[in-house]
């Protein structure tokens, strides 16, 4: 049973703007613009989070003519989801044999 998480990707996805950016990637490719009327941000604050996003490996990016298209990739979403659920599976073991540490 795997018992550690990815802690750089979860504080990359910590950010209330990346998560909400995340959440709109997952329904559908979208755009700097889409992105920007969708969430109220600034052109370079967004684009400073799509960056961070980027370098994470979270999204992958398409050019299409003058725009950048941003892209969800799930399977980065699934490994971490999936190492939540080993951490979860631990605690439930844990849990039923009743292992605690004594005192000393």
């Amino acid at each position: 049973m795997m018992t550690s998480v990815d802690t750089e990707l979860i504080r990359v996805l910590a950010d209330p703007l990346r998560l909400r950016i995340v959440t709109l990637l997952a329904k559908e490719t979208l755009c700097t613009t889409h992105l920007m009327e969708e969430t109220g941000a600034k052109q370079t604050n967004l684009s400073n989070h799509m960056k961070v996003l980027r370098e994470a490996g979270v999204v992958d990016t398409e050019p299409c003519g003058r725009f950048i298209y941003y892209r969800l990739r799930p399977e980065v979403i699934a490994t971490l989801a999936g190492q939540f659920a080993d951490l979860a599976e631990t605690a439930r073991a844990t849990a039923e044999q009743n292992l605690k540490r004594s005192c000393p």
